[in-house]
């Protein structure tokens, strides 16, 4: 067995090189499906490297959590483990996981992801809210199916409603990390770190959803993401779309399915979506966006979509599935691309966007069946 997997990763990197960099897709080889083992494969080397990686280490011996590496990794990964008929979790898997858990912990004690003196003003109130909801997001995920919250779960889901915005223009969000970065540490975030929060309560079990502790804070998150619906990117709009699978009352049914339509209308005719066109984003390098079908962008129209019964949204979820796997590479990847500049695709930081697609194509796969 060794020496056969030996032969195919060997096969893989020659044909990589003789590509330049430019996997050759599932399609092309006439088998469309997707390997979950290749996408283990990827997805445990990059969570590798990121955990070791010095610029992901903070303080008290932990990691910072990523929103396009270790978010969707800690997502996906449960889901490869009942693919693959696994038990035990990765190794990096339970690095980011104890981490989290420790500086859930010690919230009082850890220091912020990024500090004011160093990275400018805000920056320390910015990451220490995003970081809140990403803590209580991934700890939600890993709750899901329970019919109770676990302590720690419930004290990272405190501490982000601790900070939440309870007055001004934003009131029902938190304050968001940016760093001109999009889709997740830009002026546009915002929005999509609140859908992130929305998510942790939609994964949870429903008799936290309805108790009376956090109902102020619902209403005022419900009225956020209600009050600017209309003006976000529709990036940010699939992912609340995909929030109201497990949280139907989040939205009105006519706004969600008006969602779906103008998801639908964006799908391309290979049955994919390109993440450029869901929203308006200028690269720092003056580059052109990206024009064809990724990753990134048609897994999360595919994960809101699949929601629907009615045959427009159903099939439009079917080709969007299909586009998923019929377009996995040899490295068992999906290709994303950056919004923000061209990036060398052989870089570390230039497969950030692969990684998260990656991740929730895993999800979108996974779910279909």
């Amino acid at each position: 067995m060794r020496s056969f997997t030996c032969l195919i990763v060997l096969t893989a990197l020659v044909t990589l090189a003789q590509s330049k960099g430019s996997a050759q897709t599932v399609a092309s080889r006439g088998a469309p499906t997707w390997n979950s083992a290749a996408a283990e494969r990827y997805l445990d080397a990059r969570a590798e490297w990121w955990v070791t990686w010095k610029d992901s280490q903070r303080d008290h011996g932990s990691v910072c959590v990523s929103c396009h590496t270790m978010l969707p990794y800690v997502f996906s990964r449960p889901v490869l483990r009942r693919e693959l008929h696994q038990s035990a979790l990765s190794p990096s898997e339970q690095i980011i996981l104890a981490s989290m858990q420790k500086r859930v912990s010690l919230w009082n004690e850890v220091q912020p992801y990024y500090l004011d003196e160093k990275f400018g003003p805000r920056k320390s109130i910015q990451s220490r809210s995003t970081e809140s909801v990403l803590n209580a997001l991934v700890l939600s995920s890993r709750d899901a199916g329970r019919n109770e919250f676990s302590a720690l779960t419930r004290k990272a889901l405190d501490a982000a409603w601790a900070l939440q915005l309870q007055s001004g223009e934003s009131a029902g969000a938190w304050d968001w990390q940016v760093f001109d970065l999009a889709p997740w540490e830009s002026a546009d975030s915002q929005y999509q770190g609140a859908t992130f929060m929305a998510l942790a309560v939609a994964w949870g079990p429903k008799n936290y959803r309805d108790s009376g502790q956090i109902q102020p804070n619902l209403q005022l998150l419900r009225s956020y993401l209600k009050r600017e619906l209309a003006q976000e990117p529709l990036l940010n709009r699939a992912v609340l779309l995909w929030a109201t699978s497990n949280w139907p009352d989040l939205l009105a049914s006519d706004d969600r399915r008006q969602l779906a339509d103008q998801l639908i209308a964006q799908q391309r005719a290979d049955g994919g979506w390109n993440l450029a066109s869901l929203g308006s984003w200028t690269r720092s390098d003056h580059t052109p966006e990206d024009a064809s079908s990724d990753g990134y962008a048609t897994a999360i129209a595919t994960l809101a979509l699949k929601q629907f019964s009615a045959a427009q949204f159903k099939d439009s979820w079917k080709k969007g599935r299909k586009w998923l796997e019929t377009h996995q590479r040899d490295d068992g990847s999906w290709r994303a691309y950056s919004l923000n500049k061209t990036r060398d695709p052989d870089s570390n930081v230039g497969h950030f966007m692969s990684d998260a697609a990656t991740s929730y194509a895993v999800l979108a796969l996974a779910s279909a069946r």
